[in-house]
Protein backbone atom coordinates (compact mmCIF):
# COMPACT_ATOMS: atom_id res chain seq x y z
CA UNK A 1 0.00 0.00 0.00
CA UNK A 2 1.36 3.53 -0.95
CA UNK A 3 0.47 6.18 1.52
CA UNK A 4 0.02 9.57 0.38
CA UNK A 5 -0.43 13.12 2.55
CA UNK A 6 -1.97 14.46 -0.77
CA UNK A 7 -3.71 11.93 -3.41
CA UNK A 8 -5.14 13.77 -6.28
CA UNK A 9 -7.73 11.15 -8.81
CA UNK A 10 -6.97 13.04 -12.12
CA UNK A 11 -4.65 13.83 -14.48
CA UNK A 12 -5.18 17.04 -16.28
CA UNK A 13 -4.69 20.38 -16.18
CA UNK A 14 -6.50 21.00 -12.63
CA UNK A 15 -4.71 18.31 -10.88
CA UNK A 16 -1.29 20.27 -12.20
CA UNK A 17 -2.33 23.23 -10.58
CA UNK A 18 -4.14 21.31 -7.78
CA UNK A 19 -0.20 20.18 -6.61
CA UNK A 20 1.47 23.68 -7.28
CA UNK A 21 -1.52 24.35 -4.95
CA UNK A 22 -0.36 22.25 -2.14
CA UNK A 23 3.30 23.18 -2.77
CA UNK A 24 2.66 26.68 -2.66
CA UNK A 25 1.94 25.97 1.52
CA UNK A 26 4.05 22.69 2.02
CA UNK A 27 7.21 21.77 -0.36
CA UNK A 28 7.53 18.16 1.68
CA UNK A 29 4.35 16.39 1.85
CA UNK A 30 3.78 13.36 -0.37
CA UNK A 31 1.85 13.79 -3.64
CA UNK A 32 0.24 11.23 -5.34
CA UNK A 33 -1.46 11.59 -8.83
CA UNK A 34 -3.48 9.14 -10.93
CA UNK A 35 -4.51 9.86 -14.03
CA UNK A 36 -6.59 7.51 -16.96
CA UNK A 37 -4.09 8.87 -19.83
CA UNK A 38 -0.93 8.14 -20.23
CA UNK A 39 0.94 11.26 -20.51
CA UNK A 40 1.91 13.45 -17.49
CA UNK A 41 -0.27 16.79 -17.31
CA UNK A 42 -0.27 18.69 -20.07
CA UNK A 43 -1.91 22.03 -21.43
CA UNK A 44 -5.54 21.53 -23.16
CA UNK A 45 -6.19 24.51 -25.29
CA UNK A 46 -3.38 23.94 -27.71
CA UNK A 47 -4.51 20.73 -28.79
CA UNK A 48 -7.52 22.74 -30.64
CA UNK A 49 -5.54 26.19 -31.19
CA UNK A 50 -1.45 26.24 -31.37
CA UNK A 51 -0.83 22.70 -32.43
CA UNK A 52 -2.74 23.33 -36.18
CA UNK A 53 -0.47 26.43 -36.24
CA UNK A 54 2.48 25.65 -35.29
CA UNK A 55 3.16 25.29 -31.90
CA UNK A 56 5.81 22.22 -31.33
CA UNK A 57 3.96 19.76 -28.97
CA UNK A 58 6.55 19.44 -26.32
CA UNK A 59 5.68 22.92 -25.48
CA UNK A 60 2.35 21.70 -23.72
CA UNK A 61 3.43 19.79 -20.68
CA UNK A 62 3.63 21.21 -17.78
CA UNK A 63 6.18 20.60 -15.91
CA UNK A 64 4.72 18.24 -12.82
CA UNK A 65 7.28 16.14 -12.07
CA UNK A 66 9.03 18.90 -11.03
CA UNK A 67 7.03 19.36 -8.49
CA UNK A 68 8.03 16.60 -6.77
CA UNK A 69 4.81 14.46 -7.65
CA UNK A 70 4.27 10.65 -7.98
CA UNK A 71 2.43 10.37 -11.18
CA UNK A 72 0.70 7.45 -11.73
CA UNK A 73 0.00 7.33 -15.58
CA UNK A 74 -2.72 5.00 -17.32
CA UNK A 75 -3.83 4.09 -13.92
CA UNK A 76 -7.70 5.01 -12.71
CA UNK A 77 -8.56 4.84 -9.16
CA UNK A 78 -12.31 3.16 -9.42
CA UNK A 79 -12.95 3.05 -5.81
CA UNK A 80 -12.66 5.09 -2.53
CA UNK A 81 -13.48 4.36 0.90
CA UNK A 82 -13.93 7.63 2.87
CA UNK A 83 -13.93 6.52 6.46
CA UNK A 84 -10.49 4.15 5.92
CA UNK A 85 -9.38 7.24 3.32
CA UNK A 86 -8.26 4.70 1.04
CA UNK A 87 -8.60 4.40 -2.98
CA UNK A 88 -8.09 1.38 -5.17
CA UNK A 89 -6.34 1.70 -8.15
CA UNK A 90 -7.75 -0.25 -11.42
CA UNK A 91 -4.81 -2.75 -10.84
CA UNK A 92 -5.93 -3.44 -6.98
CA UNK A 93 -3.99 -1.41 -5.30
CA UNK A 94 -4.95 0.33 -2.25
CA UNK A 95 -3.69 3.76 -1.50
CA UNK A 96 -3.96 5.23 1.36
CA UNK A 97 -4.34 9.64 1.89
CA UNK A 98 -4.94 12.08 4.48
CA UNK A 99 -6.24 14.53 2.00
CA UNK A 100 -7.93 13.39 -1.64
CA UNK A 101 -9.22 15.71 -4.14
CA UNK A 102 -11.09 15.07 -7.28
CA UNK A 103 -10.18 15.98 -9.98
CA UNK A 104 -11.45 13.51 -12.85
CA UNK A 105 -12.72 15.98 -15.20
CA UNK A 106 -15.47 14.36 -17.48
CA UNK A 107 -16.31 12.39 -20.68
CA UNK A 108 -16.64 13.43 -23.83
CA UNK A 109 -20.83 13.23 -25.13
CA UNK A 110 -21.27 10.43 -27.73
CA UNK A 111 -23.01 11.01 -31.17
CA UNK A 112 -26.41 8.55 -31.44
CA UNK A 113 -25.96 5.81 -33.97
CA UNK A 114 -22.14 5.85 -33.59
CA UNK A 115 -22.31 2.46 -35.86
CA UNK A 116 -18.84 1.33 -35.82
CA UNK A 117 -16.03 1.37 -33.12
CA UNK A 118 -13.77 4.09 -33.90
CA UNK A 119 -15.84 6.01 -36.53
CA UNK A 120 -16.02 9.16 -34.72
CA UNK A 121 -12.74 10.98 -32.86
CA UNK A 122 -14.32 12.41 -30.06
CA UNK A 123 -12.04 15.07 -29.61
CA UNK A 124 -10.62 15.79 -26.53
CA UNK A 125 -6.93 14.23 -25.31
CA UNK A 126 -3.77 14.79 -26.95
CA UNK A 127 -4.14 11.14 -28.24
CA UNK A 128 -7.08 12.70 -30.21
CA UNK A 129 -4.92 15.16 -31.62
CA UNK A 130 -2.32 13.01 -32.65
CA UNK A 131 -4.79 10.81 -34.33
CA UNK A 132 -6.42 13.65 -35.90
CA UNK A 133 -3.53 15.15 -37.09
CA UNK A 134 -2.00 11.89 -38.77
CA UNK A 135 -5.37 11.69 -40.84
CA UNK A 136 -5.02 15.64 -41.68
CA UNK A 137 -4.51 17.09 -45.35
CA UNK A 138 -4.48 18.43 -48.44
CA UNK A 139 -8.40 17.76 -49.87
CA UNK A 140 -8.88 14.98 -46.89
CA UNK A 141 -12.58 15.24 -46.14
CA UNK A 142 -13.39 16.33 -42.77
CA UNK A 143 -17.47 16.28 -40.88
CA UNK A 144 -17.21 18.21 -37.83
CA UNK A 145 -20.26 17.58 -35.40
CA UNK A 146 -20.91 20.29 -33.28
CA UNK A 147 -21.06 23.76 -33.54
CA UNK A 148 -19.75 25.01 -30.24
CA UNK A 149 -16.24 25.90 -28.83
CA UNK A 150 -14.44 22.35 -29.40
CA UNK A 151 -16.11 22.27 -32.98
CA UNK A 152 -15.84 25.60 -34.27
CA UNK A 153 -12.04 25.47 -33.46
CA UNK A 154 -11.27 22.22 -34.94
CA UNK A 155 -13.16 23.00 -38.20
CA UNK A 156 -10.96 26.03 -38.53
CA UNK A 157 -7.54 24.43 -37.98
CA UNK A 158 -8.58 21.33 -40.47
CA UNK A 159 -9.62 23.92 -43.15
CA UNK A 160 -6.19 25.56 -42.24
CA UNK A 161 -4.44 22.37 -42.85
CA UNK A 162 -6.22 21.95 -46.04
CA UNK A 163 -9.12 19.67 -45.41
CA UNK A 164 -12.53 20.08 -46.84
CA UNK A 165 -14.49 20.80 -44.24
CA UNK A 166 -18.19 20.24 -43.24
CA UNK A 167 -19.25 21.38 -39.73
CA UNK A 168 -23.12 20.52 -38.42
CA UNK A 169 -25.16 21.18 -35.73
CA UNK A 170 -28.73 21.31 -34.63
CA UNK A 171 -28.59 25.27 -33.48
CA UNK A 172 -29.44 27.96 -36.24
CA UNK A 173 -25.73 28.79 -36.09
CA UNK A 174 -21.86 28.10 -34.99
CA UNK A 175 -21.93 29.46 -31.31
CA UNK A 176 -25.41 29.77 -31.21
CA UNK A 177 -25.67 29.20 -27.47
CA UNK A 178 -23.23 31.57 -26.77
CA UNK A 179 -23.48 34.28 -29.63
CA UNK A 180 -26.30 36.94 -29.76
CA UNK A 181 -28.12 35.60 -33.08
CA UNK A 182 -26.94 38.37 -35.52
CA UNK A 183 -23.49 37.30 -34.85
CA UNK A 184 -23.87 33.33 -34.77
CA UNK A 185 -25.39 34.25 -38.23
CA UNK A 186 -22.13 36.47 -38.86
CA UNK A 187 -19.76 33.35 -38.09
CA UNK A 188 -21.99 31.06 -40.38
CA UNK A 189 -21.42 33.21 -43.48
CA UNK A 190 -17.50 33.65 -42.11
CA UNK A 191 -17.09 30.47 -42.13
CA UNK A 192 -18.42 29.64 -45.90
CA UNK A 193 -16.35 32.47 -46.94
CA UNK A 194 -13.24 30.64 -45.56
CA UNK A 195 -14.35 27.53 -47.61
CA UNK A 196 -16.50 25.74 -44.40
CA UNK A 197 -19.46 23.70 -45.64
CA UNK A 198 -21.83 25.00 -42.71
CA UNK A 199 -24.96 22.75 -42.02
CA UNK A 200 -27.08 24.45 -39.90
CA UNK A 201 -30.05 22.41 -37.84
CA UNK A 202 -28.85 19.38 -38.76
CA UNK A 203 -29.14 16.63 -35.84
CA UNK A 204 -26.95 13.51 -36.77
CA UNK A 205 -29.33 10.30 -37.07
CA UNK A 206 -26.18 7.86 -38.19
CA UNK A 207 -22.57 7.07 -38.56
CA UNK A 208 -20.61 4.42 -39.94
CA UNK A 209 -17.89 3.50 -42.23
CA UNK A 210 -17.23 7.67 -42.52
CA UNK A 211 -20.99 8.39 -43.78
CA UNK A 212 -23.10 11.02 -41.58
CA UNK A 213 -26.86 10.31 -41.65
CA UNK A 214 -28.60 13.32 -40.64
CA UNK A 215 -32.52 13.20 -38.98
CA UNK A 216 -32.87 14.90 -42.46
CA UNK A 217 -32.36 12.29 -44.63
CA UNK A 218 -29.07 14.39 -45.22
CA UNK A 219 -25.50 12.22 -45.84
CA UNK A 220 -22.34 13.48 -46.29
CA UNK A 221 -19.28 11.55 -46.79
CA UNK A 222 -15.78 12.17 -45.05
CA UNK A 223 -12.68 10.61 -44.47
CA UNK A 224 -12.59 11.51 -40.94
CA UNK A 225 -15.14 12.44 -38.77
CA UNK A 226 -14.24 14.48 -35.63
CA UNK A 227 -17.18 15.69 -32.75
CA UNK A 228 -17.19 18.16 -29.94
CA UNK A 229 -19.74 17.96 -28.12
CA UNK A 230 -18.77 19.07 -24.25
CA UNK A 231 -18.50 16.55 -21.64
CA UNK A 232 -20.77 14.55 -19.05
CA UNK A 233 -19.09 15.22 -16.08
CA UNK A 234 -17.40 11.73 -14.37
CA UNK A 235 -18.77 11.78 -11.00
CA UNK A 236 -19.31 7.86 -10.69
CA UNK A 237 -16.62 8.13 -8.37
CA UNK A 238 -17.96 10.48 -6.13
CA UNK A 239 -21.80 9.23 -6.52
CA UNK A 240 -20.32 5.31 -5.56
CA UNK A 241 -18.51 7.10 -2.22
CA UNK A 242 -21.83 8.86 -0.90
CA UNK A 243 -21.09 12.20 -2.21
CA UNK A 244 -23.73 14.73 -3.32
CA UNK A 245 -24.04 15.03 -7.13
CA UNK A 246 -26.16 17.50 -8.86
CA UNK A 247 -24.39 17.55 -12.89
CA UNK A 248 -21.35 17.55 -10.95
CA UNK A 249 -19.39 17.20 -6.95
CA UNK A 250 -21.50 19.81 -5.59
CA UNK A 251 -18.36 21.71 -3.30
CA UNK A 252 -18.52 24.52 -0.87
CA UNK A 253 -16.58 28.08 -1.56
CA UNK A 254 -12.92 25.87 0.07
CA UNK A 255 -13.35 23.30 -2.34
CA UNK A 256 -14.46 20.65 -0.06
CA UNK A 257 -16.78 17.99 -0.74
CA UNK A 258 -19.66 15.80 1.77
CA UNK A 259 -18.71 18.67 4.26
CA UNK A 260 -15.90 16.93 4.85
CA UNK A 261 -12.38 18.35 5.74
CA UNK A 262 -10.40 15.50 3.64
CA UNK A 263 -12.23 15.62 0.41
CA UNK A 264 -12.08 17.60 -1.95
CA UNK A 265 -13.27 18.57 -5.73
CA UNK A 266 -11.80 20.85 -8.44
CA UNK A 267 -12.07 21.75 -12.16
CA UNK A 268 -14.41 20.70 -15.01
CA UNK A 269 -16.31 17.67 -12.44
CA UNK A 270 -16.99 20.27 -9.59
CA UNK A 271 -20.49 22.62 -8.97
CA UNK A 272 -19.04 25.33 -7.22
CA UNK A 273 -20.41 28.93 -5.50
CA UNK A 274 -20.23 31.63 -7.26
CA UNK A 275 -21.69 34.84 -4.71
CA UNK A 276 -20.94 37.55 -7.77
CA UNK A 277 -23.90 35.73 -10.15
CA UNK A 278 -26.12 34.12 -7.35
CA UNK A 279 -26.66 30.06 -7.26
CA UNK A 280 -23.74 27.82 -8.28
CA UNK A 281 -21.58 26.80 -11.73
CA UNK A 282 -19.65 24.04 -13.58
CA UNK A 283 -17.11 25.73 -15.83
CA UNK A 284 -15.22 23.44 -18.42
CA UNK A 285 -12.65 26.27 -19.68
CA UNK A 286 -8.90 26.57 -18.93
CA UNK A 287 -9.02 29.64 -16.45
CA UNK A 288 -11.15 27.86 -14.10
CA UNK A 289 -9.08 24.65 -14.58
CA UNK A 290 -5.98 26.53 -13.23
CA UNK A 291 -7.28 29.04 -10.86
CA UNK A 292 -9.93 26.79 -9.03
CA UNK A 293 -6.87 23.40 -9.00
CA UNK A 294 -4.44 25.86 -7.16
CA UNK A 295 -6.96 27.79 -5.15
CA UNK A 296 -8.14 24.23 -3.75
CA UNK A 297 -4.85 22.84 -3.75
CA UNK A 298 -4.40 25.32 -1.31
CA UNK A 299 -6.81 24.55 0.96
CA UNK A 300 -5.96 20.93 1.13
CA UNK A 301 -2.51 22.32 2.44
CA UNK A 302 -4.42 24.34 5.05
CA UNK A 303 -4.64 28.20 3.41
CA UNK A 304 -8.16 28.26 4.08
CA UNK A 305 -9.04 30.28 0.95
CA UNK A 306 -12.48 30.80 -0.51
CA UNK A 307 -12.77 30.42 -4.73
CA UNK A 308 -14.29 33.58 -5.65
CA UNK A 309 -12.75 34.25 -9.42
CA UNK A 310 -15.34 34.54 -12.18
CA UNK A 311 -13.16 32.65 -15.10
CA UNK A 312 -12.86 33.45 -17.99
CA UNK A 313 -12.72 31.77 -21.70
CA UNK A 314 -11.07 32.47 -25.11
CA UNK A 315 -11.28 31.15 -28.74
CA UNK A 316 -9.65 31.64 -32.43
CA UNK A 317 -11.86 31.22 -34.95
CA UNK A 318 -9.58 31.49 -37.82
CA UNK A 319 -8.84 35.36 -37.54
CA UNK A 320 -11.58 35.66 -35.17
CA UNK A 321 -11.12 35.53 -31.55
CA UNK A 322 -12.12 36.64 -28.64
CA UNK A 323 -12.30 36.82 -24.41
CA UNK A 324 -15.35 35.96 -22.47
CA UNK A 325 -16.29 35.80 -18.54
CA UNK A 326 -19.45 35.35 -16.88
CA UNK A 327 -22.29 34.10 -17.53
CA UNK A 328 -22.52 34.42 -21.62
CA UNK A 329 -25.48 32.49 -22.56
CA UNK A 330 -27.89 33.68 -25.78
CA UNK A 331 -30.73 33.80 -23.91
CA UNK A 332 -29.97 36.11 -21.92
CA UNK A 333 -30.73 39.82 -23.25
CA UNK A 334 -27.87 41.82 -24.53
CA UNK A 335 -26.22 45.44 -24.31
CA UNK A 336 -23.83 45.48 -27.69
CA UNK A 337 -21.59 48.28 -29.16
CA UNK A 338 -19.57 47.50 -32.36
CA UNK A 339 -16.52 49.00 -34.15
CA UNK A 340 -17.87 46.87 -37.03
CA UNK A 341 -20.66 44.12 -36.76
CA UNK A 342 -19.20 41.01 -36.38
CA UNK A 343 -15.18 42.36 -36.59
CA UNK A 344 -14.37 44.25 -33.24
CA UNK A 345 -16.99 45.19 -30.54
CA UNK A 346 -18.26 44.12 -26.88
CA UNK A 347 -21.60 42.62 -25.68
CA UNK A 348 -22.73 42.54 -22.15
CA UNK A 349 -25.30 40.05 -21.28
CA UNK A 350 -27.88 41.86 -18.95
CA UNK A 351 -30.52 40.21 -16.34
CA UNK A 352 -34.02 42.24 -16.45
CA UNK A 353 -32.86 45.00 -14.62
CA UNK A 354 -29.88 45.67 -17.11
CA UNK A 355 -27.60 44.34 -14.65
CA UNK A 356 -24.41 42.87 -16.54
CA UNK A 357 -24.24 38.75 -16.12
CA UNK A 358 -21.43 38.65 -18.13
CA UNK A 359 -19.34 40.02 -21.19
CA UNK A 360 -17.99 39.13 -24.89
CA UNK A 361 -14.97 40.71 -25.66
CA UNK A 362 -14.84 40.19 -29.64
CA UNK A 363 -11.20 41.34 -30.75
CA UNK A 364 -10.89 43.31 -27.65
CA UNK A 365 -8.12 42.34 -26.08
CA UNK A 366 -6.69 42.99 -22.47
CA UNK A 367 -10.18 44.14 -20.92
CA UNK A 368 -11.28 40.70 -18.74
CA UNK A 369 -10.73 42.30 -15.67
CA UNK A 370 -12.43 45.53 -16.72
CA UNK A 371 -15.74 43.00 -17.53
CA UNK A 372 -15.44 41.21 -14.23
CA UNK A 373 -15.34 44.69 -12.81
CA UNK A 374 -18.73 45.39 -14.21
CA UNK A 375 -20.57 42.19 -13.71
CA UNK A 376 -19.07 43.00 -9.68
CA UNK A 377 -20.12 46.48 -9.76
CA UNK A 378 -24.69 45.47 -10.01
CA UNK A 379 -24.99 48.58 -11.76
CA UNK A 380 -27.19 49.37 -14.99
CA UNK A 381 -25.40 49.02 -18.33
CA UNK A 382 -26.32 51.30 -21.26
CA UNK A 383 -24.42 50.92 -24.33
CA UNK A 384 -22.37 54.34 -23.26
CA UNK A 385 -21.19 52.02 -20.71
CA UNK A 386 -18.81 50.10 -22.91
CA UNK A 387 -17.19 52.75 -25.06
CA UNK A 388 -14.16 52.37 -22.46
CA UNK A 389 -13.57 49.04 -23.66
CA UNK A 390 -13.06 50.40 -27.00
CA UNK A 391 -10.09 52.68 -26.11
Amino acid sequence: MAAYRYLIVGGGMTADAAARGIRDHDGVGTIGMFGAEAHEPYARPPLSKGLWTGKEESSIFRGTPDLGVEINAGRRIVALDLGAQTATDDSGGVHSYEKILLATGGTPRRLPGDGDAGDVIYYRTLDDYRRLRGLAGDGVRAAVVGGGFIGSEIAAALTMNGCAVTILFPDMGIGARLFPAELSTFVNEYYADKGVTVLAEELVEHVSSGVVTTKSGRTIEADVVVAGLGIVPATELAEDAGLEVDDGILVDEYGRAGGRDDVFAAGDVARFPVPALGGTRRVEHEDHANTHGRVVGANMAGAEAEYDHLPFFYSDLFELGYEAVGDVDSRLATVEHWVEPGRKGVVVYVDDDARARGALLWDVWGKVDDARGLILAGTRVVPESLLFFLD
